[in-house]
């Protein structure tokens, strides 16, 4: 059984070093905009704190939850627009304080949840390790688009292996979504912690392999980096088509971030 609770302390420290971000700056730096065509620094705040009260909706009403995606279904554009226009008509300081407030709640929700459910969200039901994981997934990679907003560069902690963990496992998702079916070859995937750790996902003997940060590998998964603008090394042709359409989160297929817009780091 995974550390639950782990995952939830984790998930409250990445929301507490968002905020850190947001918390002082002053109006124009909530009005810059971010990589996300069309959303500056509020928007992103606002998506999250949408979906942090979604999260509270699937964990504590999980019939209620999914008698909701068929209305989502219907238009999926309308719905992803709310998780914006909801946030700018709260305004700076209030987008934040429902972000506070959705999240705050949707960890209490957690702590309420039975550790065998399955948690209804957009894609298939989701298991709470998954669910806890795949929301720190959001707010690391909206954060990312924050502190690009706002020319911060980010220190990479160890919970991000978490968000690695997710990644590795969305592998499938990304084929699928990009209608490349059932994975045919195994991937060895190698990443290097903050700290000094290895971690490694896959089969030692598989000619596909990826190499690199955890940082970069999650950038890319996230659609937050072009493959080329990081320094994962990247093995075989399996491991190239999946870096190439990689999406760690639901909907259709992003666009992800064109080649040259960072720089290696």
């Amino acid at each position: 059984m995974p550390d639950l609770e782990l995952i939830l302390e984790d998930l409250r420290a990445e929301h507490e070093a968002l905020d850190a971000v947001v918390a002082d700056v002053g109006d124009d730096a909530w009005e810059k905009p971010t990589p996300a065509v069309g959303w500056n620094v509020r928007d992103q705040i606002g998506h999250l704190g949408f979906f942090d009260e979604q999260a509270v909706l699937a964990l504590r009403d999980p019939d209620g939850f999914a008698a909701r995606l068929t209305e989502i279904a219907a238009d999926v554009g309308a719905y992803m627009d709310r998780s914006v226009t909801q946030g700018r008509e709260l305004g700076n300081q209030g987008v934040l304080e429902w972000w506070r407030k959705a999240r705050n709640e949707m960890l209490s929700a957690a702590r309420e949840t039975d550790p065998t459910a399955r948690i209804p969200w957009y894609g298939p039901p989701m298991s709470p390790a998954s669910f806890y994981s795949a929301r720190m997934m959001e707010t690391w990679a909206h954060g990312q688009d924050v502190a690009d907003a706002l020319d911060i560069e980010r220190v990479t902690e160890s919970r991000i292996k978490h968000v690695a963990h997710l990644c590795v496992l969305s592998r499938r998702h990304s084929n699928m979504l990009n209608g490349l079916g059932e994975p045919t070859a195994e991937v060895l995937i190698v990443l290097g912690g903050p700290n000094g750790e290895t971690w490694t996902w896959g089969e030692e003997h598989s000619a596909d392999r990826i190499s690199g940060t955890a940082e970069d590998f999650c950038l890319v998964v996230t659609q937050r980096r072009h493959p080329d603008d990081t320094q994962l090394v990247i093995e075989g042709d399996e491991a190239r088509r999946w870096m190439s359409t990689a999406q760690a989160f639901a909907g259709p297929p992003g666009s992800g971030r064109a080649p040259g817009q960072f720089s290696k780091s």
